[in-house]
């Protein structure tokens, strides 16, 4: 995604996401954590030495970021903008976004198939319940639960190749030159109340047709000292831990997406590194 596409995508799409419910944001656990290897001893004494990373140039350890004011279309920080790269998860948010212009009874109650749920990994649904599709909605959003966006984009009545030729339609009606999508499971979105209520919850609670579910909010940034309008986690392994938000501070309103963080942490200690420089009242806007 280069950075034109993240930025139309970053105020178009957040601005969209900017109102939804959060869930209770537990620290996520990366899937692949690193192997702890005990130094060497010397001198016949244990040594215990802890490595500290330095914090890279500009406070930002993902591969891409970009950081921009939303009311003025001004980027504040780009750290390799021109890259195109997979956003993993931030793509739910057009698949949401495409799936709700159909204007859908998002209380009527349809079933979970097997076909929703084989293959689409950690997921809080089981075959044959019956679930509302408010509730998959929040589930889509919240954390990024694949087999309840599939299902969402099986209730918009076209096969799964029409519905992703919607979404890349969309990409040009924004003007995203740069952003094409292959699945429904991916992240993008724009100005919805029903999606900025979502991603402003920190937690959920719903009953399918056989028992009551909890679900919390990937965006761990809902405990923090902002006041968070809308954000989105990713993972995949391709494009390693992204993260999108829309945030209020003490001074302005800023967006800021990075894109492929080593770890689920680090995607918001960026951003939070971020905000805090841009928001110094000694900062001078660069690209990286």
């Amino acid at each position: 995604m280069s950075l034109s596409a993240l930025r139309a995508w970053g105020v178009l799409t957040l601005a969209a996401l900017v109102a939804q419910p959060a869930t209770t944001a537990g620290a996520a656990t990366p899937k692949h954590p690193s192997k702890r290897i005990a130094p060497a001893a010397t001198s016949g004494t244990p040594h215990h030495a802890k490595r500290h990373r330095r914090v890279p140039p500009g406070g930002c350890y993902a591969r891409n970021a970009v950081v921009l004011d939303p009311n003025t279309d001004q980027v504040l920080f780009a750290k390799n903008p021109d890259s195109v790269v997979p956003i993993a998860s931030l793509s739910k948010l057009m698949t949401v976004m495409v799936f709700l212009e159909g204007r859908p009874d998002l209380d009527r109650w349809v079933a979970i198939h097997r076909d929703d749920w084989y293959g689409a990994g950690r997921t809080h649904l089981r075959p044959g319940e019956l679930v509302s599709l408010r509730d998959l909605l929040h589930m889509s959003l919240m954390c990024s639960d694949n087999c309840a966006t599939r299902v969402l984009a099986r209730q918009a009545d076209v096969n799964p190749e029409a519905f992703v030729a919607r979404m890349n339609a969309k990409c040009n009606e924004l003007g995203l030159d740069h952003t094409r999508f292959v699945e429904v499971t991916g992240l993008a979105a724009a100005r919805q109340p029903q999606i900025q209520e979502i991603m402003q919850t920190r937690a959920y609670s719903f009953s399918t047709s056989r028992r009551s579910i909890t679900i919390p909010n990937t965006d761990r940034l809902l405990y923090g000292r902002y006041e968070v309008l809308g954000g989105k986690t990713g993972y995949i392994n391709e494009a390693g831990y992204c993260f999108a938000t829309w945030l209020r501070t003490d001074t302005r309103d800023l967006v800021a997406v990075v894109l492929g963080a080593p770890t689920a942490a680090t995607r918001f200690a960026d951003v939070a590194r971020l905000v805090d420089r841009t928001t110094s009242p000694t900062f001078a806007p660069t690209d990286r």
